[in-house]
This record gives C-alpha cells, sequence and structure tokens, in this order.
C-alpha cells in the first residue's frame, strides 16, 4: 500500500474526510512547501503532552500504538512545516489549556476525564469555527473574526494528525492490514472474526 492509498483510509477511520486545513496540510506535505510566517515551537511539557494524548487516541493494545508509531514527532513535523498560523494558534491554546490543568501528572483516569471534556468543549468550537467560516467578509463581527483567525480547534486538529500520522507509518498499516503481493487469481472470499482486511500491493 502507498502512502496515497494509506492517506485515504486514514480519511475513512476518521469519518470519512479530513478538515480543509488538513486536506491543505497534507497537500503542502505531497508537494514539500513549507508555508511562510509565523513558526510554531514546543517545550518539552508540551511535546510530551502531544505524546500522551496520541497513545491515548490510539494505545498499545497488541499492536503498537501513536508512540511507538513516531506519531508524536510526525505531529511536530506536520504543524511545523505544512499547517499556517491560525491553526498554529489553535493548536497552541489547545495544549496550554491542557498545562494548566496539570496533565503530565494526571493519573490514566483523569486523564480520560479530562480529554472527554476537552471532546465535550470540541463540539461547540466546530460548530463556531463552522459559522465563522460564513462570516470571514463581515468585518463589522471583530469577535468573530478574533476566534476566527485561531483556526480549526486544537482536538479536532489533534485526532486528525494521531490518524493521519499512524495509518501513513509502516506500522500502523502493518497493525491495521495483511499487506500482500497481487496474487494471479482475485477472489471473493469471507473474512474471520477479527481478520484484517487486505492491501494489496504491486511488486
Amino acid at each position: 500500500m502507498n502512502r496515497r492509498n494509506a492517506i485515504q483510509k486514514a480519511a475513512m477511520l476518521s469519518g470519512g474526510t479530513f478538515s480543509a486545513p488538513t486536506l491543505l496540510a497534507m497537500q503542502n506535505w505531497e508537494s514539500k512547501i513549507s508555508p511562510k510566517g509565523f513558526t510554531i515551537n514546543f517545550t518539552a511539557s508540551q511535546s510530551q503532552i502531544i505524546a500522551e494524548v496520541a497513545e491515548m487516541i490510539l494505545p498499545q493494545t497488541n499492536t503498537l500504538g501513536a508512540k511507538a508509531a513516531g506519531v508524536p514527532a510526525f505531529i511536530e513535523m506536520m504543524l511545523k512545516d505544512c499547517y499556517y498560523e491560525p491553526e498554529h494558534l489553535s493548536f497552541k491554546e489547545g495544549l496550554e489549556a491542557l498545562e494548566k490543568t496539570n496533565f503530565s501528572s494526571q493519573n490514566e483516569q483523569k486523564r480520560t476525564e479530562t480529554l472527554k471534556k476537552v471532546e465535550a468543549d470540541n463540539k461547540e468550537l466546530m460548530k463556531a469555527y463552522q459559522v465563522q467560516q460564513s462570516k470571514m467578509g463581515d468585518n463589522d463581527d471583530k469577535e468573530l473574526m478574533k476566534v476566527q483567525a485561531k483556526g480549526l480547534p486544537f482536538w479536532r486538529l489533534m485526532k486528525e494528525l494521531t490518524l493521519l500520522g499512524y495509518f501513513t507509518s509502516e506500522e500502523g498499516i502493518k497493525a491495521s492490514f495483511d499487506c500482500v503481493p497481487i496474487p494471479r487469481k482475485l477472489e471473493v472470499i469471507k473474512l474471520k472474526p477479527n481478520q484484517k482486511v487486505f492491501a494489496y500491493q504491486n511488486l
């Protein structure tokens, strides 16, 4: 399976589509284009939070988790190299909010509760974000314009980048699909319970 097919699979697993900022970032990634301007940097504490949140989204079970697949480094690379300032601002804001909860010091149960609240808040933020897309030309609504400048909410970005990083990594693909060469004869088969789907590849 090539990277483009892996990206399509990741999109399906995230609900069928990625957001416009992520699609643009993916295009920049494929074209090796680095947006100019604002640069995002992370403290050691923020990098740790990124890693821990990614692992909670895709934990290690009988397959490798987000950390083992290199997802945290991928998230930081994508944000630094492929996204624009609005997403930098919203992502940093989300990280800073988690820092204020002492997320890194929380036990697993408390972290789960914290992220459930972040996810609940994200639903309202996404509604506001979508409404604000249609108000970008309304200069009279300065408050909406100010919020809009922050870009796609942190939690949506975090989930999209975690899935994208995992399912475009070798570890993620192998954990989710049985990769086999294209056989001479294709046959319809019935998958056994818990059997992985096949991802055929040209050799």
